[in-house]
């Protein structure tokens, strides 16, 4: 008798751990161009010295975007957004491994192709917001 008293009348439900406005690819696109932005850098700068700290800076950034990709995929998206968008997963994978790449890498192209792929999550990412 208590148990039916004390029990909720109405279920709410939400598609995001928080109200909306908190997750946003901006991060990881931000995060994304400043590792194509040093890795350009890299490319017209000799200097040892300076070598070394972009590179610290470039995995930093990389490590950056790939936790803001992360946490869109675990915390943000939910089953109706991987039934509508079948694939989400594979994406987010390919853009881990993208942004894996470019850490580890000096080519622009590698940072490039990171790009592109958070542009494509961040296209499904405010399909679900519209929805």
């Amino acid at each position: 008798m208590l148990s039916r008293l004390f029990a909720p009348k109405v279920k709410a439900s939400a598609h995001c751990d928080l109200p909306c406005g908190v997750y946003d690819p901006a991060q990881a696109r931000i995060e994304a161009e400043s590792v194509k932005a040093v890795q350009d850098k890299m490319a017209a700068n000799d200097d040892a010295a300076f070598q070394t700290r972009a590179i610290v800076i470039k995995e930093q950034r990389a490590e950056l975007a790939k936790h803001h990709v992360s946490v869109l995929w675990s915390d943000y998206f939910k089953p109706p957004h991987f039934e509508k968008y079948p694939e989400l997963h594979q994406l987010v994978n390919d853009t881990l491994k993208a942004l894996s790449a470019a850490k580890a890498s000096s080519d622009p192209a590698t940072g490039q192709k990171a790009l592109d792929y958070i542009a494509q999550i961040d296209k499904i990412f405010w399909e679900t917001k519209k929805a």
